[in-house]
């Protein structure tokens, strides 16, 4: 099933974009992963370019005058002094450089320039063809010699670095450029000299001679043409795979939007499908907040500025709460309820729900707004996981020590609080803050009432 939807796919055409279907930001989302395979593409075709200078330069120059008279019967001594004089190895590795930096400018610069990417594959190749071709000239021998060439691997590195893009019609340019390249490199050898016997059916005799074994050639090209069409193959199969990472990278981030990232991360990759009753039970410290004064606010302000003015609110004390490593669990209303160490563990949870609550106030009294919040905090026993249908699910958290918290916040107005904690989370917290001991309040389950404090400013 999985090869007749690729051979299709390949087959009609549809390989050039598997993704139209997509949503626009998933389009771009896989767009800039082929913006960064261009730009590897770009990269590689630099270094390949230093490379090949490099070994033009420490290559033996093996033309002399003392050896023109020995030379390649193709050409006279004049012709083969002009050809050497004219140098065109460093005229092609200058041109194709130069190139190849404007390349590297280009997808760095204005990666969405995409023109240039099909030059490329025909320069490549017109570099190396050119070069190959040059062989004869600089060694003397009749163009035959160039066919044993061993720079001709350097065609499957040239196509198989289109791969990079994930798109199959650049590695079927590249197989076709380089098939036809070849032919007429073929073609030259064996039409540039009518009248001189160079093809031969004699293997020996064309690996030890400058004969033309016309099946040998053949093979290469033929190997070109498989190199090619399994690539595209491949890259038309990891074409769907780089789509589904791309959406299922864009719904995990979706995803967390309305549940904690941590939760969203673990639905993804959780082996079965999620459902009800999804979640564990840890030791947290629970945050609770609310604005002073929302009735009257809200009484105040038009329903469209009062949204405004939430976002805004929420905004403001989100930040603090997951730079302190906590997780926000619920907008209800006006109030917020975030969690330390649930889901994502932290040992030192009421430690930073206590710095997230002290970091929250600060943002507030400088914000423009100025609005005013009231905190709990409470450590205990929390269970958090997936409740609802087997269709619709949220994410919440459960347990009397949430219960307490929304207690405690309630508490600040008794109190002529801004922040109450209780008893467990001033114990786990340790002596890093300044407490004030406020009051007592009763715990459910509990024959004791348990102390509460606030900060010292």
């Amino acid at each position: 099933m999985v090869w007749k939807k690729l051979t299709s796919q390949f087959f009609q055409g549809n390989f050039v974009s598997l993704s139209n279907e997509l949503p626009e930001r998933f389009k771009q989302a896989v767009q800039r992963q082929q913006i960064i395979g261009e730009q590897l593409i770009a990269g590689i075709e630099f270094v390949i370019v230093v490379l090949f200078w490099l070994l033009y330069s420490l290559s033996p120059k093996t033309f002399s005058k003392a050896t023109g008279d020995l030379a390649n019967p193709l050409f006279s001594y004049e012709e083969v002094v002009q050809l050497v004089q004219a140098e065109p190895v460093p005229w092609a590795l200058s041109i194709y450089l130069g190139f190849a930096v404007s390349r590297l400018w280009l997808v760095y610069y204005r990666p969405k320039d995409n023109w240039h990417a099909h030059l490329s594959i025909v320069m490549d190749f017109a570099l190396l063809y050119g070069l190959i071709w040059c062989f004869h000239i600089q060694y003397q021998q009749p163009p035959s010699f160039y066919l044993k060439a061993p720079t001709l691997l350097y065609v499957f590195i040239f196509i198989a670095i289109r791969s990079l893009r994930f798109e199959a019609r650049f590695v079927l340019l590249a197989g076709i450029v380089a098939v036809v390249g070849w032919l007429m490199m073929v073609a030259y050898v064996v039409f540039s000299q009518p009248g001189m016997p160079m093809i031969t059916r004699d293997y020996v005799a064309y690996l030890t001679s400058n004969s033309v074994l016309l099946g040998a050639e053949f093979d290469k090209m033929i190997t070109m043409v498989f190199v090619t069409l399994i690539l595209a193959l491949a890259i038309t199969r990891a074409r769907f795979l780089l789509i589904e990472a791309v959406v299922e990278s864009q719904a995990v981030e979706d995803l967390a939007r309305f549940v904690p990232t941590q939760v969203a991360k673990n639905i993804t990759r959780a082996e079965q499908r999620v459902a009800a009753g999804y979640g564990e039970v840890r030791e947290a410290t629970m945050l609770f907040t609310d604005i002073a004064g929302f009735t009257s606010l809200s009484e105040e302000l038009s329903p469209e500025t009062l949204i405004q003015v939430l976002n805004h609110y929420f905004s403001v004390v989100a930040q603090p709460i997951e730079a302190c490593g906590g997780t926000i669990n619920q907008f209800q209303g006006d109030a917020i309820l975030a969690s330390f160490n649930l889901p994502t563990a932290d040992d030192d949870h009421a430690k930073h729900a206590i710095e997230a609550a002290l970091a929250i106030q600060q943002a507030l009294a400088k914000d423009q707004i100025a609005l005013t919040t009231r905190i709990g905090i409470n450590t205990g026993l929390v269970v958090g996981g997936l409740v609802g249908t087997k269709d619709r699910l949220t994410y919440t958290v459960h347990g009397d020590a949430v219960n307490l918290a929304a207690r405690l916040e309630a508490l600040n107005k008794q109190y002529s609080t801004l922040i109450l904690l209780s008893e467990r989370t001033r114990s786990l917290a340790g002596e890093v803050f300044d407490y004030q001991r406020v009051g007592e309040v009763q715990v459910r389950g509990r024959t004791q009432p348990t102390s509460i404090y606030t900060l010292c400013e």
